[in-house]
């Protein structure tokens, strides 16, 4: 697949046509907004404003961001996103720029997994309330809209491994088709080291969850978090603030796996991100031979 990567962009009063093209600002009389990442679903952008005091608001897709005292925001495109979306500057002029944003479309894998015990496949009636409380509890560690700007770091592996699993692949448990799965797997012996992939704050920690397993939410800010699933055990306390590369927790194969792994996933509120497309390929120190599913 051909992705769209956009390094810098740079959105001023000039009209820019073309989407994917780097533009020097020492062509352009005035620079407004910065923007990197990937145009592509699954993708998380990071802008920033020139000067924030001419900055009123940044609106993607008639959404309001925060914008931070440095000028820091961001947005993201989910798994099955449309191609065409709309940024807006609003100057404190009372001008807007308005940028035309186009993403390349992707095609995902299918990924047969077997072994998924009869429980789990079809839950109890008090299993699916079990299901929907803790299904609640992440949506609401995940609509955390902190201040702090941390996801402007360059993020960093949690840990080093196969890569078993990846983003967007359809899966079939045991002959059934079920939801896509939304984070790569990593491989890894039960009670191997995690450590968190950026600074952030613990919103969410739960030892046991029926689907997820040991499952643990990390806030890096304005809507951007990271979520680690199927772990042993947490190693850190909901409200606690952490350093990118600090241990966080270690790896299970609890919950709906049939094996030991780390899922990691990445989300920008409730829209579904890809964290390879955040933190880049896997080092060649964890890339082993054997061809993903």
């Amino acid at each position: 697949m051909k992705i769209k990567r956009v390094l810098t962009t740079v959105l001023t009063a000039v009209s820019i046509a073309v989407l994917g093209m780097a533009i020097s600002s020492e062509i352009l009389a005035k620079e407004a907004v910065s923007l990197r990442g990937e145009y592509v679903q699954g993708g998380l952008i990071i802008g920033q404003a020139a000067d924030v005091k001419e900055v009123k608001k940044v609106m993607f897709d008639s959404r309001q961001l925060k914008l931070s005292e440095e000028g820091d925001f961001a947005f993201g495109f989910g798994r099955d996103a449309a191609e065409a979306h709309e940024l807006v500057i609003l100057l404190e002029d009372d001008s807007r720029i308005v940028k035309k944003i186009e993403i390349t479309k992707r095609e995902y894998r299918i990924q047969k997994i077997e072994g998924i015990s009869k429980k789990v496949m079809n839950p109890s009636k008090s299993n699916l309330e079990r299901i929907r409380a803790e299904n609640a509890s992440v949506k609401k560690a995940r609509q955390t809209d902190d201040a702090r700007t941390d996801f402007t770091q360059d993020f960093k592996w949690p840990l080093l491994g196969e890569i078993t699993g990846v983003y967007g692949s359809q899966r079939v448990f045991n002959g059934v088709p079920k939801r896509p799965h939304y984070g790569v797997d990593v491989a890894a012996p039960v009670g191997t080291q995690i450590v968190s992939p950026a600074d952030g704050v613990v919103t969410l920690y739960h030892p046991n969850m029926f689907y997820s397993g040991g499952t643990l939410i990390l806030d890096h800010g304005h809507g951007i978090s990271s979520t680690f699933i199927h772990l042993k055990r947490g190693l850190v306390k909901v409200g606690q603030h952490v350093k990118q590369g600090e241990i966080i927790a270690e790896t299970g194969a609890s919950g709906r796996a049939t094996g030991p792994h780390l899922d990691w996933r990445m989300n920008w509120f409730n829209v579904r991100l890809d964290p390879v497309l955040v933190v880049g390929t896997m080092p060649s120190a964890g890339k082993k031979k054997r061809p993903l599913n």
